[in-house]
């Protein structure tokens, strides 16, 4: 046997391993229980089982890749380091002043959320650069030093320097730096220009707080990991998933955590795409519905959609990240009657302890699962094939309460709990399409997680989308999106400039910069010529304009019309975003962006042959499935997915079971396992 590729995803209930055997192209997945108290005992206990399983003595470990929550659990839970923070003199109170916008517009009682450093931590120091990158006046070595015994005295376990203009020079922060270094020695210490080169004050400083106050806690969670790996026998540097999709090496997430923020989500993604991207399909909304919440995206061309800026637990980050949006949408979301009389959904979950009603771990409250057991869409004895009991007279008694209030049967109760949670989601995927421009009935709605494939027939529906991809393994497909991620650096930097002709090689110079940078960590990465590749784009705007539009920059070689190129492309995708142009005004880039990848061997996924339309060889049992159409309970045949074959036919109302997720096809669905084994629904197929 060859090299084996193990990626392992680590949740808060369970623990996903993935591993490929690089020589057949053989993929194996399982679960295991999470261990919330030190995450890194069951992500290594994957690593270990997968080499015990699967590993020889001529076999070793060709790449590792982990996916975690433990930078966006840090930030929620508030459990990050005590922090402070170093900035220009008249600005230690941005933090709190932020954009003085309320977190909900008309509600008056919502909290900001708490500053990550307290004020009496904010220490300032006599610097000032201007916007131009004049200097108007510099920090001395004195004040730096008695700013440094400051915190020292407050027990500062990491330190944040942000200054206002330092992406024009970064020469303040990193004198500064150097003394605060000499000063403290192994606090934790990140500064603005390394973290987040751009404009906007307030969101770089809320960037380079949050990569301050995550620091000490990655790098004690991967100093823990690192030598458990090795125990495992992982003798080669392990790779971590960033929020952009990529993977960075543990030492640069030790460095960078606040890129890590949505770890977890953005391989789900990578995972759908090169699912999609193996039958040609290019164009798919991803639906990653978990216990607490659902995650959608939009894939355009085989590209996700990008953000540079997001809002994590109220806190702003300015990084390349993957563009998800979030809601308050899983299988533990809590059904309740509001104060006006109304059925509501979320977002307060029952997580995964208590859980559902149905789990018998003292919720009383039902929720979405509940609804599911209840209308007979899971199984109402036991799920992860056989591993977790169900208490299904425990989620009807629930229903039945909650329905008494409305006025509703248990049935309809839990319909009404499907219809609303169903809404919550399809206005998240109208917020990521027709809000930007892309028609969702044009795309393939592709979903996963463990709750995804049980929605999926009526979100589609719902949403006019007539195809639905399932893939093999929907329930562990971040794990394998690991698998299938190219290692990857962002760099960016600030530097406003007119779209015209004269600027055209101040243009150049500023991409040359930033490629060059990517050149050099090529080259720290060991990454061969061969496996380099990088994309230049630029945020544009009209000027005057508070707002961007990312713009890919394909070609700015002295011999081509780049400049008429890039003004045509911003022209488009405004029209696109905003359905108007102002072909008269001036446009102007605001920052420029690389991305760095270096590309890894991406795994073949094995083609099966046709066995044929006849699924019965899958098939288990037939089980009553409430169909609220009709308002009655319809024979559902019942399906192994591990028995069905490619070429098999499914026609709904049928259920397709598997350890990782329950897939429900509707009544006038059909359903075909193609050469892959994914699962692809058409709605209204004959």
């Amino acid at each position: 046997m060859g090299s084996l590729r193990i990626g392992v995803d680590s949740g808060g209930t369970f623990t996903d391993v993935c591993m490929l055997e690089e020589e057949t192209g053989r993929f194996s997945v399982w679960k295991l229980s999470s261990t919330p108290s030190d995450p890194s005992v069951a992500i290594a206990g994957g690593a270990s089982e997968a080499i015990n399983r699967f590993g020889d003595d001529d076999g070793k470990v060709s790449f590792f890749g982990h996916g975690t929550t433990v930078a966006t659990n840090a930030l929620i839970q508030g459990r990050g380091a005590r922090c402070g923070l170093v900035t220009s003199n008249g600005f230690r109170d941005l933090l709190d002043l932020g954009r003085q916008r309320r977190p909900h517009l008309y509600d008056l009682q919502t909290d900001k959320p708490h500053a990550l450093v307290p004020r009496d931590r904010r220490l300032e120091v006599n610097e000032r650069v201007l916007f131009d990158g004049t200097v108007e006046r510099g920090p001395s070595e004195e004040e730096v030093r008695t700013v440094a015994r400051q915190l020292r005295d407050a027990d500062a376990e990491a330190v944040a320097v942000c200054f206002l203009y330092s992406f024009v020079d970064k020469s303040h922060e990193t004198m500064v730096a150097e003394i605060l270094r000499d000063e403290l020695g192994e606090v934790f210490l990140t500064t603005s220009h390394e973290v987040c080169p751009e404009f906007r004050e307030f969101e770089r400083l809320s960037t380079t707080v949050v990569n301050a106050f995550l620091g000490p806690v990655m790098q004690g969670y991967l100093s823990k990991l690192t030598p458990r790996l090795v125990e495992a026998g992982i003798d080669i540097p392990p790779f971590i998933t960033q929020s952009n999709g990529g993977t960075i090496t543990f030492e640069t997430a030790a460095t960078l955590p606040v890129r890590t923020v949505l770890s977890g989500p953005s391989t789900g993604v990578i995972g759908a795409v090169e699912t999609a991207r193996a039958i040609n399909l290019e164009n798919i909304i991803t639906f990653d519905m978990g216990g607490t919440s659902t995650d959608v995206s939009l894939v355009e061309n085989g590209k996700p959609g990008t953000t540079t800026e997001a809002e994590v637990h109220g806190y702003p980050i300015k990084c390349p990240m993957i563009d998800i949006h979030t809601v308050g949408a899983g299988g533990g979301s809590i059904a309740y009657v509001d104060s006006g009389g109304f059925l509501k959904v979320g977002p307060r979950s029952a997580g995964a302890d208590p859980g559902p009603v149905c789990y018998g771990l003292g919720n009383s409250e039902p929720t979405v699962t509940d609804a599911n057991v209840a209308m007979g869409v899971l199984n109402g004895e036991a799920l992860l094939a056989g591993r977790m009991p169900i208490d299904r007279k425990a989620s009807l008694t629930a229903i039945e309460k909650l329905g008494t209030q409305l006025g509703l049967s248990t049935e309809d109760t839990a319909a009404g709990i499907i219809r609303v949670v169903t809404a919550n989601m399809a206005r998240a995927i109208r917020l990521i399409s027709v809000q930007r421009g892309h028609d969702p009935r044009e795309y393939c709605l592709m979903p996963f997680g463990g709750g995804g494939p049980v929605h999926a027939g009526r979100l589609a529906r719902e949403l006019g989308m007539g195809k639905i991809l399932v893939p093999r393994n929907p329930g562990i497909l971040c794990a394998l999106g690991l698998l299938l991620t190219d290692i990857r650096r962002d760099f960016s930097v600030t530097h406003r400039l007119s779209v015209d002709s004269g600027n055209a090689e101040s243009i150049r110079q500023t991409v040359s910069n930033l490629k060059a940078y990517a050149q050099a960590w090529f080259e720290d990465e060991s990454i061969k010529p061969d496996n380099q590749r990088v994309l230049a784009s630029a945020d544009m705007r009209y000027a005057g304009q508070n707002y961007e539009l990312n713009i890919p920059l394909h070609d700015v070689s002295g011999d081509t019309p780049f400049v008429d190129n890039l003004l045509v492309n911003f022209s488009q995708a405004y029209e696109r975003q905003y359905d108007y142009t102002a072909p008269d005004e001036a446009v102007e880039i605001v920052t420029f962006r690389v991305e760095a990848y270096g590309v890894v061997e991406k795994p073949t996924f094995e083609v099966h042959k046709n066995e044929g339309s006849d699924p019965s060889a899958a098939f288990q049992t037939n089980r009553q499935v409430y169909q609220p159409e009709i308002g009655e309970f319809m024979k559902s045949p019942v399906y192994d997915r591990d028995l069905l074959c490619t070429g098999n036919i499914i026609v709904g109302p049928a259920i397709i079971e598997q350890m990782d997720s329950t897939t429900l096809i509707l009544p006038d669905q059909v359903g075909t396992i193609d050469t892959y084994h994914n699962l692809v629904i058409n709605e209204g197929a004959d």
